[in-house]
Parts: structure tokens; C-alpha cells; sequence
């Protein structure tokens, strides 16, 4: 039987009385005791927010929509550090509980909550404020007897994790303390909290987190770029969009901007900024005045140097990046560029940054050469944006895509690189969307589709080895096309979990699909 929606509505006058409460909570050692807070989520992000305000001495209760044994035993520490409540369950999800017998006067939710969720939808209509956990993790982000770090913001609908790492190593290129934070590993609420504090944090957010951001001010902000993505959550294309554009706000140094995508430079000129504040562009090109480019294989700046006017410093070589280095990955490191010269490095921090940077697994990853044939996992292009950065670095590519497409459209990523595809092979249990797609604008590429199979759950892979089946017919598919000079590159334009557990998993198939196939002929070749 399914429960009922209950929603505890808090009234108008506590609503205001604790909105009040909330402007005045600008530092750790503010008056959080007692504050009513509830909390969605209790993975990673909302169990650094919980614990974070437990330790606060605030009144927490959590809800999730998980049971299982980790959510559980994760309930059991919170309980322990000081947590009113946590209650699990998908049911009890929808419902905006009580705190200690009266309405909450926070609610503090993880970023895979959307808006329109009935928990936080009945928190809205209640008047009850709604922060993210990077908006929490500003307010406590200043604490007595420990640095107060300044914030490197970077959003976008691809790169954000490439440039982000690009600046925490030229960051402590410089020798200053630094980590990447937010939505990049390391939860933001636990770099604030670190025992010593840090110098400088450079912070990935997504739009989900951005969308409920109030008060931060970065010294320098970028938005790299903006295609269509994650329209299921916000709504549409334009709310989207005006989510990424949050990144700019009160920036006190400069905003970075893509100046190959005329949107990100509206969006730095209608952010309300601090005075004083810089636009600052980035291109894999020569830049003109106030921006970092590329001029005959290195990375030069045109901005943050007092002779801008008629000429430009020396930065990096290109070369210096990595072993592959596509037009996007140039972009990345221009923009990291462009954020640490305008928080004062130097050349040869942006240098060093860059020679130490690896990399990262599932983008743009060479895993094989074999026969003239280069195998590429790019199980990170998770959209058709990062897909087109995949294609546009190779010629002639056997395309494996295909997955969940979170409500985005295909037509202008496969016309703009229908010329480049030998082959495409498809994967994902409804890939129709991409396949429209390719018989509208590739007619004469050959499309191979592998076994759809069932997950046995909606949107969920019952079992890794399902997923694992799928990619390994998938490249003995794309073997049997696969020629010399050849890529086989897998960057799916979809999300990963109809048939993966993530798009790590689905990654690490593909790699361990290509090896299992390259062994097997190799040990063929000796037999005979």
C-alpha cells in the first residue's frame, strides 16, 4: 500500500522569525545551537552536512529515500555524533518532518533532490529557506584559529573536473595549501572543516548545487561552457543556464569566460559583481587583450600583464598538458590559467600545474593500440557536448555511444561529425533518441545495435554483469570494423545507469572488454 504524502507546514510567523535567524549565521562560531534543520540525503553530501551541523550543536533530522545496509549503518554514526533522527525509506522521503515536536526552520539538501521533490517543494510553500551544501560550507567556512581559504569557483557543462584539478595543482605549484572540493571528490563541508584550514580551495560546482546558492563570493569564477544537459532536472534549457550563470556572482577578481561561446560572456555581463571585478576571456586561439590563448603551441596570457596591450607572456606549451591533447583540453587549461593569474601566480606556477597534471581515467583515455587501431574510453562524455570534444580529436572513428539521454536531443552532434563516423555501435536499453538522430543526418553509416537485454529496475543495472555483457559484444562489434588508422572510441553522449552502475563501471568495461580481446588474439596468433 502506498503512504500518504504528509507535509508539516510551518506558519507564516515562525517561517519569517527563522529566515531572520539564518542572516546572522555567517561564521562557525555563530549561534547555530538549536537551529531546527532538516536534511535530504545521507550518502556522501548529506552526511557531511549532517555531521557538520551536529558538530554545530543545531537540531538534525535526516531523511533518505535509501534502505540499504550502507545508508543504515550510516544512520548509526550520526545518531551517535549528536543526530536527532534519520529516517530512511521512499515513502518517508516525501515528507518534510518535525524536528524535535516543531516545524524545521532549514531545510539543507544534497544536490540528486530536485526542486519539484514533494520534500522540498512543501518546504518552499511553507516559507521554510532551502541551502545546498556548498552554501552551508561558505557561511562556517570562517572559524577562529584557522585560515579562511578564498574560493576558485568552475562550472560548466563539461571540463569542470579537468580545469579544477589543472588549478589545485597550480595552486600548489605555488606551495600554497590547496585541494579541488565540491563536486569532485573531496565533499566542500569536509575541505572547510580541515583541522589546519587550506589557503586557497578550487571548487567544481554543478548546476544542481549552484541552484541554491545565496551568498558566495569567489575571487575568480568561470563558466566553461554550456550545451543542454540535465533539462529532466531543472525544467528546461533555460533554467539551466541561469544556474550556471550563478557562478559569477559577487566574483571579487574576475570572471572567466569561454570566448568561443558567446553565452558565457552574457553571462558575465549581467552578473552582479564586485567592483573591481575583471572579465577575462579564454581560447584555443590568439588571444586578443584581457584574454589567455594559444599562440603556435603555447599558452600565453594577455591579461594579467601590464604590457597587455601589445604583447602577451608565455604561460606553457601546449605540449606540456599531456600525451593527447584535444582543442578541448587546451580550452580546460587556458581557463585554469586564467583563474590562477587572477589570483596572483605566476608562469611558472601555471607551467608547473600543468606538467604535473595526469589525465584523468574515462576522458579521452587511450587504452589500447593494436593493429593501427587506437582504443579511446571516453565514458565521461556523459552529454552530446562532451561527446563532440571526443569526435572533433579523431578521424575515422567506429562510435560506441548510447545510454540514458536525460531529455536531450542528438541532431547537431551527429550532423556536425557525421563525417568523421566509419561505424557507430549502439548500446543502451532505449537508444532510439541517437539512432533517429543518425538516420537523419548519417544515412549511410552503418549502425549496429547490441542486445538490449533488461535491467529488472527502471533506470537501474540489476547487476554489473549485464552491463558487462552489453560493452563486450559491443567490442567485438566494433573489432570486426575496426581497420588500420582506425579510433574505436566509446564516448556514449549518455548517461551510464540503465545498463552500468556508473560511468566509472562503464569505463572500466570497455577497458577490460578491449584487454580480454587483444589477449585472445594475441594467444590465437601464437597457436597458429
Amino acid at each position: 500500500m502506498d503512504c500518504p504524502t504528509v507535509t508539516h507546514t510551518a506558519p507564516a510567523s515562525t517561517a519569517a522569525a527563522g529566515a531572520g535567524r539564518l542572516a546572522g549565521l555567517t561564521s562557525w562560531g555563530a549561534d547555530w545551537a538549536g537551529l531546527r534543520v532538516v536534511v535530504t540525503g545521507i550518502t556522501k553530501t548529506g552526511f557531511s552536512v549532517a555531521d557538520t551541523l551536529a558538530e554545530l550543536g543545531a537540531r538534525v533530522v535526516v531523511v533518505a529515500s535509501s534502505h540499504d545496509d550502507e545508508s543504515r549503518r550510516a544512520a548509526d554514526t550520526l545518531r551517535i555524533v549528536g543526530v536527532e533522527d534519520v529516517i530512511l525509506g521512499r515513502e518517508s522521503s516525501t515528507v518534510l518532518p518535525l524536528v524535535g515536536g516543531e516545524p524545521a526552520e532549514l531545510v539543507v539538501t544534497s544536490p540528486g533532490y530536485r526542486p519539484s521533490h514533494p520534500l522540498l517543494a512543501a518546504a518552499a510553500d511553507a516559507g521554510i529557506p532551502i541551502w545546498g551544501d556548498v552554501e552551508l560550507a561558505w557561511r562556517v567556512r570562517t572559524r577562529e584559529g584557522r585560515k579562511t581559504a578564498e574560493w576558485i569557483t568552475i562550472t560548466g557543462t563539461n571540463g569542470k573536473t579537468t580545469t579544477t584539478t589543472m588549478v589545485e595543482l597550480m595552486l600548489q605549484a605555488a606551495g600554497l595549501r590547496a585541494i579541488a572540493a565540491g563536486n569532485i571528490g573531496t565533499p566542500i563541508l569536509d575541505a572547510v572543516r580541515d583541522p589546519e584550514g587550506y589557503d586557497a580551495l578550487a571548487v567544481e560546482l554543478s548546476s544542481f548545487q549552484l541552484h541554491w546558492i545565496q551568498s558566495l563570493e569567489p575571487v575568480a569564477s568561470a563558466c566553461l561552457n554550456l550545451a543542454e544537459d540535465h533539462v529532466d532536472w531543472h525544467g528546461s534549457f533555460d533554467a539551466y543556464a541561469a544556474d550556471k550563470a550563478k557562478v559569477y556572482a559577487n566574483t571579487k577578481a574576475a570572471c572567466v569566460y569561454n570566448a568561443e561561446q558567446i553565452e558565457t560572456e552574457h553571462m558575465v555581463e549581467e552578473a552582479d559583481v564586485r567592483e573591481g571585478c575583471r572579465a577575462v576571456g579564454f581560447t584555443t586561439g590568439m588571444p586578443a587583450i584581457s584574454m589567455v590563448g594559444v599562440v603556435e603551441g603555447l599558452i600565453v596570457d594577455r591579461a594579467f600583464i601590464a604590457e597587455r596591450k601589445d604583447s602577451a607572456v608565455e604561460l606553457a606549451h601546449v605540449s606540456d598538458i599531456s600525451e593527447l591533447v584535444p582543442r578541448h583540453l587546451v580550452a580546460n587549461a587556458a581557463a585554469a590559467a586564467a583563474l590562477v593569474r587572477a589570483y596572483g601566480l605566476t608562469p611558472e606556477n601555471v607551467r608547473d600545474g600543468l606538467i604535473a597534471y595526469e589525465s584523468g581515467d574515462h576522458r579521452i583515455q587511450p587504452v589500447a593500440t593494436s593493429g593501427g587501431v587506437l582504443w579511446v574510453n571516453d565514458s565521461k562524455a556523459t552529454n552530446p557536448h562532451a561527446a563532440a570534444a571526443s569526435l572533433s580529436a579523431f578521424k575515422p572513428v567506429i562510435w560506441i555511444a548510447g545510454g540514458l539521454s536525460k531529455g536531450v536531443e542528438y541532431d547537431e552532434l551527429v550532423s556536425a561529425h557525421a563525417g568523421r563516423l566509419k561505424a557507430v555501435v549502439l548500446i543502451g536499453e532505449d537508444s532510439s533518441a541517437l539512432a533517429g538522430a543518425l538516420s537523419r543526418h548519417a544515412p549511410d553509416v552503418p549502425v549496429i545495435e547490441t542486445d538490449k537485454g533488461h535491467t529488472g529496475r527502471e533506470g537501474v543495472a540489476e547487476t554489473p554483469i549485464f552491463g558487462d555483457a552489453v560493452m563486450a559484444q559491443a567490442v567485438a562489434a566494433a573489432a570486426q570494423l575496426a581497420e588500420d588508422g582506425d579510433t574505436v572510441l566509446m564516448a556514449p553522449a549518455s548517461a551510464s545507469m540503465d545498463q552500468f552502475s556508473s560511468y566509472a563501471h562503464r569505463g572500466q568495461s570497455f577497458i577490460n572488454a578491449v584487454r580480454e580481446l587483444l589477449e585472445r588474439r594475441a594467444s590465437a596468433n601464437k597457436e597458429s
